[in-house]
């Protein structure tokens, strides 16, 4: 009943943001940093909630987060993985070519105000990270990370495991002061 629920404030979501971005669209063109910071928020907000980006099935999870996958996924609950995962492909923030390279995995659902409301655990015997600036947001990853590409981060999120990265290049770009690692946080020998 919880997750009917919560998929049901789900689409809210997508219909609310999908009518503010569509107002916004028809205003006029005087945009201000506050217009352009909650469209942008909206926008993630759209995407978060939307199509194929989001889902609790394995699979999903497999399929969004490898090089055919999204910019961007969402789990709706806790999953567990029963192999490793890869992480890979170059995407840009929000599909845009233009936008600089990232890539997130939000463990976590959100209110129409960006709160966060729920998170959830990704349980895996090993995610190995080969996309660029790929952001793990809030939630926990059980399981060890194995880093193979520049600017891993984590936001508000912890890893219940070790993270080891292929080099010392890697770990420098790396932005973990924001997550917990309660493991070993190390270089690859």
């Amino acid at each position: 009943m919880l997750n009917e629920l919560n998929r049901k404030r789900g689409l809210l979501l997508v219909v609310c943001a999908s009518f503010i971005i569509m107002v916004a669209g028809c205003g006029n063109n005087d945009n201000t940093a506050e217009k352009e910071s909650t469209a942008s928020s909206v926008a993630e907000s759209t995407e978060v909630v939307s199509g194929a980006s989001i889902s609790s099935k394995p699979e999903d999870v497999v399929a969004g987060l490898s090089a055919d996958g999204n910019w961007i996924f969402a789990i709706t609950d806790d999953v567990t993985l029963p192999e490793d995962l890869v992480v890979s492909g170059t995407f840009h923030d929000k599909d845009d070519e233009s936008a600089d390279v990232y890539r997130k995995l939000a463990l976590y659902a959100q209110d129409a105000d960006h709160k966060v409301t729920a998170e959830y655990t990704l349980t895996v015997p090993t995610m190995v990270v080969e996309s660029p600036n790929f952001k793990v947001e809030n939630g926990t990853v059980i399981g060890n990370i194995e880093v193979k590409a520049e600017g891993f981060t984590l936001a508000n999120s912890t890893v219940e495991g070790n993270v080891t990265f292929d080099s010392q290049e890697l770990m420098d770009s790396a932005k973990l002061n924001e997550g917990t690692v309660t493991g070993e946080t190390a270089i690859a020998e």
